[in-house]
């Protein structure tokens, strides 16, 4: 018979560390000491939230978590059990940006998203798209939103990105904007259109975590161009060229993902040589490109669209949930592009993007692009200068954006310390998990909108003094 155990843990709500992150370490603890044995099964979650003093959901949460981890199994109607080995308790899951997205929006998710890619709550714009919303419910114009609509998207937001475009130099046709399910789904149908299985495609490195998983499932070969503070490598490029014949080259300029680099005017304009005289198409990531000063140099800036498709999004500037992006290229590339995205979803949301359309319209969203770069640029300040005071050191001070690139004063297992700041409701991005080959990396990407916690220093500095 099958022996069930009663672990004697006590949790302490005074304490900061939330108390699922308490039972959850005091339980990992107990399995890798011995206390809890293989094979041993373990109270009901109404029994071990009465043994705990705490509530049936917190100790669901923990289970669920311990059985993710590898140290439990369900069976037997929802009865847990310690994992039949011992040896199984190191095997946790694969930390990697797949890992990285269900870990900040599952429902249980750390309390500190530190490592996340996106803007904290009191960054979205969410007056404007409450009146967006509220004018949209008095338009007479409300049941054709509801329709699909055009394949290319609402025709009247497109020629509000061409315009927004021309401010910086820019110049696109109407029917070479596409918008798009977020930039994600811009990232895919370019991909779709000008790739086939077995093409090689050059990317930054370190570079968008969550392009590697993509480029993998449409069969394609990655090859890592480093990156410098002025922008992508142009003598590795070259030597990538000429070694891997590439289809094109993925990558950012503006407020680079994830070290918040942006890229200098020589580096555009040697990088778009090579691509030219080898022929190779660039595929421009530039979600951010609202953020920066219209003279912010870039290569659709540079090359008109003309060898160029532009990539851009409303996500990571208004509302995440918003989920409207856009591409902008050549018409005849476009018409090209367009075949995947009717095949993929017919149309995009138009909805969202009419409620884009009411906040460029009524002005706001250039007042708040003012104010969203200021306090960018102030969070910048206060989380570089929290970092360097925690000895972490800084790869570079960047100009704004969300994102701060930082490694401990000493090598460090970067996943282990990652799993041990998810113990402790605290979501870091290992910088392993930007890297094409996931190669070693002692960096990691900080939030600054996220990263304004005491705890994440106060974490971050036992760390760095090696706990």
């Amino acid at each position: 018979m099958v022996k069930t155990v009663s672990p004697s843990i006590v949790l302490d709500p005074g304490q900061p560390t939330p108390l699922i992150s308490q039972l959850v370490a005091a339980m990992t603890e107990q399995i890798h000491n011995g206390t809890l044995l293989a094979q041993e099964r373990l109270p009901s979650i109404r029994r071990m939230a009465a043994l705990c003093n705490v509530s049936p959901i917190t100790v669901a949460n923990a289970y669920t978590r311990l059985v993710s981890a590898g140290l439990l199994d369900v069976r037997d109607r929802g009865g847990y059990y310690v994992k039949a080995s011992p040896l199984l308790a190191t095997q946790r899951p694969p930390i990697d940006s797949l890992w990285l997205l269900q870990h900040a929006y599952e429902d249980n998710a750390p309390i500190i998203k530190a490592g996340c890619g996106w803007l904290a709550q009191p960054y979205i714009f969410t007056n404007a798209v409450k009146q967006g919303l509220k004018a949209l419910e008095q338009s007479p114009n409300l049941a054709s939103m509801l329709d699909y609509g055009s394949p290319y998207g609402l025709t009247e937001l497109r020629r509000s990105i061409r315009r927004l475009l021309a401010k910086r130099d820019i110049p696109c046709v109407e029917d070479g904007i596409i918008l798009t399910h977020g930039a994600s789904q811009a990232l895919e149908l370019v991909l779709r259109a000008l790739t086939q299985p077995d093409d090689t495609v050059l990317v930054d490195d370190p570079g968008y975590c969550n392009l590697y998983p993509l480029l993998q499932s449409l069969g394609l070969k990655v090859i890592g161009i480093a990156r410098t503070h002025a922008g992508p490598s142009p003598e590795l490029f070259e030597r990538a060229i000429k070694t891997h014949q590439p289809k094109l080259f993925v990558t950012t300029s503006i407020l680079h993902n994830p070290t918040g680099s942006c890229v200098t005017s020589d580096n555009v304009e040697a990088i778009h040589a090579l691509a030219v005289q080898h022929g190779v198409a660039i595929i421009e990531d530039n979600i951010f490109l609202d953020l920066t000063p219209e003279s912010q140099p870039c290569h659709a800036r540079y090359d008109k669209l003309q060898n160029i498709i532009h990539i851009s999004s409303f996500s990571k500037t208004i509302a995440p949930g918003l989920r409207v992006g856009y591409l902008a290229c050549a018409p005849e590339v476009g018409k090209r592009i367009l075949r995947y995205k009717m095949a993929a979803s017919l149309t995009s949301a138009g909805l969202n993007e009419a409620t884009v359309l009411s906040i460029i319209k009524t002005g706001q969203y250039g007042h708040h692009l003012t104010d969203l770069r200021e306090r960018l640029f102030q969070a910048q300040k206060t989380v570089c200068l929290s970092l360097a005071n925690v000895g972490m050191t800084l790869s570079l001070r960047p100009m704004g954006g969300l994102f701060a690139w930082a490694r401990f004063g000493k090598d460090v297992s970067t996943h282990t310390v990652a799993e041990r700041a998810a113990a402790d409701d605290i979501l870091l991005a290992p910088g392993s998990l930007f890297r094409p080959e996931r190669s070693d990396s002692q960096w990691f990407r900080f939030n600054v909108t996220h990263s304004n916690h005491a705890r994440l220093y106060a974490f971050l500095e036992k760390e760095n003094k090696g706990r």
